[in-house]
């Protein structure tokens, strides 16, 4: 099975989203660390959010060739 961008980063974000689902299952009283990696935890989100249009636009792309 050969490996595509488009599966590499549809499986990149599916991994994202299980983390960051793990991470956010905790919730009380934050300090500063705990803040400042909910902040990067958000931004992984919407990086791999971002990653998975990209892999639809090159899937759509591709359609259209």
């Amino acid at each position: 099975m050969k490996l595509t961008k488009r599966s590499a980063t549809i499986g990149l974000s599916l991994a994202t989203g299980a983390l960051l689902v793990a991470l956010t299952g905790c919730d009380q009283n934050d300090g500063p660390a705990e803040q400042a990696g909910e902040k990067i935890d958000n931004a992984a989100e919407q990086a791999g959010e971002q990653m998975e249009k990209a892999g639809e636009a090159i899937k759509d792309a591709a359609k259209s060739e």
